[in-house]
């Protein structure tokens, strides 16, 4: 799941075991503004079922809606299943910090067996920057390291601001700190996430990956400083003397793969002390660079969609795949072309935080700070090497079929819509999310002839603790406006209503879900509760009509960012699609993906119909403004 909508956040509890970072906490200047929070609240159950029989309706047929009420009926009675479930979720909202995030950063994420590269972890597309060698390669990473350490000083020292002018608004801001210097471990049933920024000794080191060879750069002097831009460049370019041999095992391709597979090749990598020792200074370091080769050079039109796989996947084993560390929390990607993005691991957080760090570091990069770098040696970055076993060498093997059978499937296509951004939307009075999300229905509808369950992702880091909570886009009135649209026997100003309606039943539910008031995280607690005291599985979780609602085959998110960026992930079902949007003042940026094992869906037909129903809107709106001028 990915969260976008609403940029949020403050400070939580510490508690460490080992030196390690193990549940969240509160630090610093935040600490009273923390519990000022206000928890997050378990919605009424009647509520939540009421809602949740609207949300159905225009998914299922009658007869199956039908057949569902009955079965909603009988589990919200007095003295029923439902009543003593949600009593019981209520004692648990009394007696812990946040009564859902430990149950869905474990459902949602760690629980997960599908691989991180494509299936969990998003990427960003950055502007591609204006160098085509190796040296400019290295001067902007300098500048960029230099820019996220500058990032991390001020929330070292808790001078990141929180919220909104004059205190309107607090927000959860922990993830900011738990980006650094974690790491998602495979385990055998869930994975893990160690986070070591909190630790006694925290690191001082970044990972730097080129040739598929990590090395280990530490990134402050012996006083606590951080390197300046220079002593960065002269550690990078020392980095690239020691890895110019392109004839290594690509060892982070074994992070793309299977959970389970790679759980079972990380136990045979930690077997030997010299692996240990290598893969927990990766896992330790504040964050990964990525220095990639370039790639083949393709057509303006493709270049952001070829941009998009890279940032996502690495291009393949024989590419830059073995660059990337994907259980890492958060890595930069640089190739020698100018290309530029990023890759994050998400159990820990949303896309908001990372947006926030992404900004901050190209800001930087335009206007860096001019220190002089003082006259004291550094260090050689210190190579990190492994043990590779005939065992271990299978492994790599397997994993490198595996993630290009992966890539070969992924179909992605970017687009930038130049007709009109949010500015032109706002001037309407209207939503620029909800307009995009009705645009977004209309274009599945013309090539399905039905709507589908759709999620879009709002944040809830409003409250202590909070991660997601999903808006339901296709609703009753975005049905009734995608009938209504291409019917040539409704007029414009009857078209343009129920656009209206459809978008304001939009933003309803778009601010009912920022409350934490919508009903899919409030569902999946009352069934976890029935799952953690072992009773049976209520009747309307094991419901048709409940795995249609859940079967998200539209994915989606707005990562609204000052950079002229666009983030893209893979689709959550087989049968699916993932759409990500930037909108900007002027023009909005795209990325859609399916799969290609699925003969029903194809990205960049989705794309094409999503782009003629933004222009078919705007023009309803302006016929509409030039009928009554």
């Amino acid at each position: 799941m990915f969260c976008f909508v609403s940029e949020a956040s403050a400070w939580g509890t510490l508690l460490f075991r080992g030196g390690v970072l193990v549940s969240p906490g509160p630090p610093g200047r935040c600490l009273s503004s923390v519990w000022a929070l206000p928890r997050q609240p378990v919605p009424p159950l009647s509520q939540t079922l009421e809602r949740y029989l609207g949300a159905l309706e225009p998914l299922v047929s009658p007869e199956e809606l039908e057949e569902t009420q009955q079965m909603v009926g009988d589990f919200g009675k007095a003295g029923g299943v439902g009543e003593r479930l949600q009593e019981r979720l209520e004692r648990r909202a009394r007696r812990t910090e946040n009564w859902l995030t430990d149950w869905w950063e474990h459902s949602a994420y760690l629980e997960s067996r599908q691989p991180l590269a494509v299936h969990s972890n998003p990427a960003v597309v950055l502007p591609k920057q204006d160098f085509c060698d190796w040296q400019g390669q290295l001067r902007f990473v300098a500048k960029l390291i230099a820019g996220v350490l500058d990032f991390k000083s001020k929330i070292d020292r808790k001078t990141v601001q929180v919220g909104e002018e004059g205190g309107a608004n607090i927000f959860y801001m922990d993830q900011y700190s738990k980006i650094f210097s974690s790491c998602r471990v495979p385990g055998p049933k869930h994975d893990t996430v160690l986070h070591y920024a909190r630790a006694r000794r925290p690191p001082t080191h970044v990972t730097v990956v080129r040739n598929f060879q990590f090395f280990q750069l530490d990134v402050y002097n012996s006083d606590g400083s951080p390197l300046t831009v220079d002593q960065i460049y002269m550690q990078l370019e020392r980095i690239r003397g020691l890895s110019w041999k392109r004839d290594k095992e690509p060892m982070g391709v074994l992070t793309s793969d299977h959970r389970n597979s790679w759980g079972q090749a990380y136990n045979n990598l930690m077997k030997e002390k010299l692996n240990r020792e290598s893969v927990r200074a990766i896992q330790r370091s504040i964050f990964t660079v990525c220095l990639d080769a370039a790639v083949l050079r393709v057509s303006e039109e493709k270049y952001t969609s070829r941009m998009a796989a890279q940032m996502l996947h690495g291009g393949g084993s024989y590419s830059n795949s073995g660059n990337r560390w994907f259980d890492k929390t958060l890595q930069f990607i640089v190739g020698e072309d100018g290309s530029c993005g990023v890759v994050y691991e998400q159990a820990t957080a949303e896309a908001p935080p990372v947006a926030t760090i992404i900004d901050h570091v190209l800001d930087y990069c335009e206007n860096p700070d001019t220190v002089r770098a003082p006259m004291i040696p550094l260090p050689l970055p210190k190579k990190l090497y492994f043990y590779i076993t005939p065992e271990i060498k299978w492994d790599i093997e397997h994993s490198k079929q595996n993630l290009d059978i992966l890539i070969n499937d992924l179909d992605i296509s970017c687009f930038t819509f130049k007709t009109f951004g949010k500015s032109f939307l706002k001037e309407q009075g209207l939503s620029p999310d909800s307009f995009i999300q009705m645009a977004l229905q209309l274009a599945y509808y013309r090539m399905y002839g039905s709507l589908s369950a759709t999620c879009e992702t709002a944040s809830l880091r409003m409250f202590h603790l909070g991660r997601t909570e999903t808006i339901r886009s296709a609703s009753v009135d975005a049905l009734e406006f995608v009938k209504a649209m291409d019917d040539p026997a409704r007029q414009v100003e009857e078209k343009l209503g129920l656009l209206r309606k459809a978008i304001q039943s939009h933003s309803a539910y778009t601010d009912q879900a920022l409350q934490g008031q919508a009903i899919d995280r409030h569902l999946l607690g009352l069934k976890l509760q029935a799952i953690e005291e072992g009773l049976s599985v209520p009747e309307i979780f094991m419901d048709t009509s409940y795995a249609v609602a859940t079967h998200w085959r539209l994915l989606t998110g707005q990562v609204a960012s000052r950079t002229d960026c666009v983030m893209c992930f893979g689709p959550l079902v087989p049968d699916g699609y993932a759409v990500c949007y930037n909108p900007t003042p002027a023009h909005i940026n795209f990325s859609v993906s399916a799969f290609n094992c699925c003969e029903e869906t194809n990205a960049e037909q989705l794309a094409s119909a999503l782009e003629a129903a933004l222009t078919d809107t705007r023009d309803l709106i302006l016929a509409r403004r030039s009928s009554t001028s």
